[in-house]
């Protein structure tokens, strides 16, 4: 039987601490490459084999995993905050921390995170892009707003960004070229974000199977296009969650817990959570209870209002929204209300 190596990996932007260890827990290699393909390919051909690899979560990790996946059929990385709970120490290096990580990945100790395909990966960007794109345009509108009230001139604020009223209210502005320039400039900037918005959601349907799977989801009360995307490509694999407990609490709709000494405490909402999902699935159940008047909704919420407050009850809406949402995805069938 051949033996195990197992490798940390602490990765940054310009440089990669590794440090490589056998079973045992003795340093077979400790070496700094450059953060590239190249050079991660050029230590595999050294590395000694067959090896296991783990690296903690950052914005840098995912080209290091999809590499290493190519070498070794265990490649690891792990949650970013419960590594700095496991891990911590007096002293920290970039060498400590490939150690620490050679160690935890040999006692099978990472706390592991689900890495989505390279392609899957992709796709996400995509829909990360589009709702920057969306933000940007939420921006540019205020900006517009901002620079009519600043100088006390009236509009009509339904509206000011429909193209044909403003471009006929800024002919109206015949003394304010200043003004009238600025507010043109933020309008073709509003414009082209528009446009590339347009365009990748374009993309994002011509993708094989979101389309289909979008429109299962869509049939949940309250959930529209936006929001099955967003579950579709940040859930991607509905069957990891083999609960639907799990997948609130991924979705960060459920309060941390602590207990001690036979005493237990409901904490505020846990910061650890998909914020992505968390927010447009929020979303979603406003819109369930408040537009589309979803009975069952509708009675979780006033019950839980009558209780507690109206946040509580949006969140015990969001979280009946995932267990349909759940439910839907991994059965692939319409909903149907009880």
């Amino acid at each position: 039987m051949k033996e195990q190596f197992y490798a940390g990996f602490d990765i940054h932007k310009k440089s990669i601490a590794i440090c490589v260890k056998n079973q045992m827990g003795e340093t077979i290699q400790e070496k700094s490459i450059r953060a590239n393909p190249i050079a991660v390919a050029r230590w595999v051909e050294n590395a000694p084999k067959p090896f296991a690899a783990a690296m903690e979560a950052t914005l840098f990790t995912g080209w290091v995993y999809d590499e290493l996946c190519r070498y070794s059929d265990d490649v690891r990385v792990g949650n970013s905050v419960m590594l700095s709970y496991i891990s911590k120490s007096k002293n920290k290096s970039d060498k400590v921390d490939a150690k620490k990580l050679a160690d935890l990945l040999r006692v099978d100790l990472i706390p592991q995170v689900y890495m989505l395909p390279r392609y899957a990966r992709d796709i996400r960007e995509f829909l990360r892009y589009r709702n920057w794109l969306v933000r940007q345009s939420v921006r540019y509108k205020n900006k517009i707003s901002g620079l009519l009230m600043m100088n006390g001139i009236e509009y009509n604020a339904s509206k000011l960004h429909n193209k044909g009223y403003f471009y006929d209210f800024l002919d109206s502005l015949n003394n304010e070229k200043k003004l009238v320039e600025l507010l043109r400039l933020s309008r073709s900037q509003l414009e082209i974000l528009k446009e590339f918005e347009r365009r990748t959601k374009k993309l994002l349907y011509k993708q094989p199977g979101i389309k289909e799977r979008v429109e299962l989801l869509t049939s949940v009360p309250g959930v529209g296009e936006i929001t099955a995307l967003t579950w579709a490509l940040e859930i991607w694999d509905p069957h990891r969650f083999s609960s639907s407990e799990k997948a609130k609490s991924y979705c960060g709709l459920t309060p941390s817990q602590k207990e001690s000494a036979g005493k237990e405490r409901r904490m505020p909402i846990s910061k650890q959570r998909n914020k992505h999902i968390q927010w447009v699935v929020v979303e979603a159940s406003k819109i369930a209870v408040h537009r589309v008047k979803e009975p069952e909704l509708v009675q979780i919420y006033q019950k839980v209002a009558e209780r507690k407050n109206r946040n509580a009850a949006t969140m015990a809406v969001a979280r009946k929204l995932v267990e349909w949402l759940l439910a839907v995805d991994k059965r692939k069938t319409p909903f149907r209300a009880r």
